[in-house]
């Protein structure tokens, strides 16, 4: 199944949140800095790219802009879509 018609290329990244006592919390994924998403934008769907590969990964995803029921935006991609490791953060940049 590919992606809906809306669908994005966007490069992300894989990160752990910590809290404000600099707790480390949950793996989360978002958008590379210098794209046309803000990196605050959460990407979400596609649990293998966080529970398959270390923090830090960067993808290549293709994704689509969602609306939250309660409000404010998400990215979304389906583990059906196509996805690419860019680079693992234990390679040399």
């Amino acid at each position: 199944m590919g992606p809906p018609i809306d669908h994005q290329s966007v490069e992300i990244e894989s990160f752990q949140d910590a809290d404000r006592a600099g707790v480390q919390g949950k793996i989360l994924l978002r958008p590379v800095r210098g794209q046309k998403f803000p990196v605050g934008l959460r990407l979400e769907g596609n649990k293998s790219l966080i529970n398959d590969y270390p923090v830090g990964t960067r993808f290549r995803v293709q994704a689509s802009l969602a609306n939250r029921p309660t409000g404010g935006q998400y990215l979304f991609t389906s583990w059906q879509w196509d996805s690419h490791v860019l680079s693992r953060p234990d390679e040399a940049a």
